[in-house]
């Protein structure tokens, strides 16, 4: 086997700064991708499908793309590796889904531009594995960088807007290994609660969506303080909809306590704390490693 008849993919961690899980109810987020951490795929040419190390999740990528781009597909070779931490909200299984998709049309010379691409991605997880799944983790992790996204179908079939990393102020990003979940288990409850018309979750989810856009007009202004409003209230307004892991609460109380503004990444229990200076982060950063937290 050369190097040339190897292909490779990637794709980085997501962190939802403010909105999310608005994006499957018509809202609005504000995400964006974390360079230090991603997942890698490599594929080539084989006499049957072989994925190394097992997993459920390739597999059913590999399917998918077989069945809709490449047949041959199906006979591919695929290792895997990621350094994003699983379960804990940062994207980790839709970054090794779209990994795969990208080394898949590299090897196979397919195009998928990034809705596509973002598109499969989320049919690979709710499709073929019946996950309960959101479009803004594949959408930022199909783009790259900083990303708002409107879900609004008046906002012209999902308005995708990718703005300069450099508007953000200093942010961490902090973590528990032994607080991770199953994202799964937040939204498919959640989706029957507003199917439903729960007012509690309807009002949440519609004051997420606004304030993702009013997070984009501030950080276009330039309005840091308006953008941690909207970072904290982000928070505030999920934990009037959903019963949170203590361990989570105490990570964001910890970023607040230090001077900063702090909402989930996801839904695992990863948070992100935005701050307004490099002291403030510092503080943070290091209140946070106290209480037992990794941090990017």
């Amino acid at each position: 086997m050369t190097r040339r008849e190897i292909a490779g993919g990637e794709a980085h961690a997501r962190a939802a700064i403010a909105g999310n899980p608005s994006d499957g109810y018509g809202g609005a987020v504000l995400a964006l991708t974390l360079a230090g951490l991603r997942a890698q795929a490599f594929a080539w040419p084989a006499a049957a499908l072989e994925v190394s190390p097992s997993s459920e999740l390739v597999r059913a990528t590999v399917a998918r793309f077989a069945r809709e781009r490449e047949p041959a597909a199906a006979r591919t070779a695929i290792e895997v590796s990621t350094s994003i931490p699983r379960g804990v909200g940062l994207g980790g299984s839709s970054a090794i889904v779209i990994a795969t998709l990208r080394a898949l049309c590299s090897l196979y010379e397919c195009s998928l531009g990034e809705p596509e691409l973002a598109a499969m991605a989320l049919a690979v997880e709710t499709d073929e594995l019946g996950i309960a799944a959101g479009l803004q983790d594949r959408v930022t992790q199909a783009h790259g960088g900083l990303m708002f996204m409107d879900f609004d179908p008046g906002a012209g079939a999902h308005a995708y807007e990718r703005l300069d990393s450099a508007l953000l102020p200093p942010f961490v990003v902090a973590w528990r290994a032994d607080a991770g979940g199953d994202s799964g288990a937040v939204h498919a409850p959640l989706r029957e609660r507003h199917a439903r018309g729960e007012r509690v979750v309807v009002e949440a989810l519609c004051e997420l969506g606004s304030l993702a856009r009013r997070a984009r007009a501030a950080l276009m202004q330039r309005d840091h303080a308006e953008l941690r409003r909207c970072v904290d209230r982000s928070f505030d307004a999920r934990r009037r909809m959903l019963e949170l892991d203590a361990r989570h609460v105490e990570m964001v109380q910890c970023a607040r306590a230090s001077g900063a503004s702090a909402n989930y990444t996801g839904s695992g229990g990863a948070i992100i704390a935005i701050c307004a200076d490099a002291a403030i982060r510092s503080h943070a950063r290091q209140a946070l490693k106290a209480l037992g937290c990794q941090v990017y």
